[in-house]
């Protein structure tokens, strides 16, 4: 590159006679940097999110270590009592939902509720992102590292003798729409409305309490008493017999899906009156 002032004063109307072009941040037209389209601006928001967790340790545990070795542990173990079918089959699902609400409600709780604190939020609410721009790039960060969950946590099954019915596969894809979106909604609104210290606190706590009594990873009805009742209609258990159902090659679930519905537009609505940019 010269070093020549006279280059780089030519610069910019070399741009001009070429029309727009592209670089790492937007486009330059005229000598002037304008934002990029909307797609690419999301698209480098959900990136940037993606990074952030996977240099995360504490949020690699959460979200891909601890579901990976629970998987491990339930099927070739016996320390818990599973009954006597299959415990592959039993266990899968599951983990699977343990992995969508680790990373849409756990890690996204926490990650927006440092933002927020920080002042992240409200600086990225105020570029050419905009706050749609913004939710819907934490939305797609959320996708991609699901989807990354899910073929790890898959493969691991598959190795262990998993074989899940193939023709409950779109219900299941429908279930873990649905249930991203709900704990998408439920991180948001805790992120929005708590300190960051607090949502750290009631995040980890959350997925303690839903993994332990939820019906996540065990079936409900394996939950003691009124509780296995209780869990069925909450977004943790309904998502997971959900997909135990589907994959189980029981049909569409019909009921954990309008659960799961329910849920995601009732905290859809909290979260569009209550959440708190700064």
């Amino acid at each position: 590159m010269s070093d020549d002032p006279t280059t780089a004063a030519r610069t910019p109307d070399r741009h001009a006679a070429d029309g727009p072009v592209a670089d790492g941040h937007g486009l330059v037209v005229d000598g002037h940097q304008v934002a990029a389209p909307v797609a690419r601006r999301v698209g480098a928001q959900a990136l940037a999110e993606v990074r952030t967790v996977l240099r995360n340790g504490e949020q690699l545990v959460i979200t891909l270590v601890l579901p990976l070795l629970i998987l491990v542990a339930l099927t070739r173990t016996t320390f818990v009592d599973l009954g006597p079918g299959d415990r592959v089959e039993l266990v899968v699902p599951g983990v699977l939902a343990l992995a969508v609400m680790s990373t849409a409600f756990t890690s996204q709780a926490i990650a927006t509720g440092f933002d927020r604190r920080n002042g992240v939020l409200r600086l990225l609410a105020t570029t050419p992102l905009g706050r749609g721009g913004l939710v819907a790039g934490k939305v797609l960060g959320v996708v991609a590292l699901e989807l990354l969950q899910l073929t790890v946590l898959a493969g691991a099954a598959l190795a262990l003798g998993w074989r899940p019915d193939v023709a409950g596969v779109p219900g299941a894809l429908l279930a873990l729409l649905l249930g991203t979106a709900a704990f998408t909604s439920l991180a948001l609104l805790v992120a929005g409305l708590l300190r960051a210290e607090a949502v750290l606190a009631v995040a980890n706590l959350l997925w303690v309490l839903l993994l332990a009594g939820g019906g996540v990873v065990l079936p409900v009805s394996m939950l003691p008493g009124p509780l296995g009742d209780v869990a069925a209609l909450l977004p943790s258990g309904a998502l997971g017999e959900a997909l135990r159902a589907a994959l189980g090659g029981d049909g569409l679930p019909i009921v954990p899906l309008v659960v799961l519905a329910a849920w995601t537009a009732v905290l859809s609505a909290l979260v569009a009156r209550t959440f708190r940019w700064s």
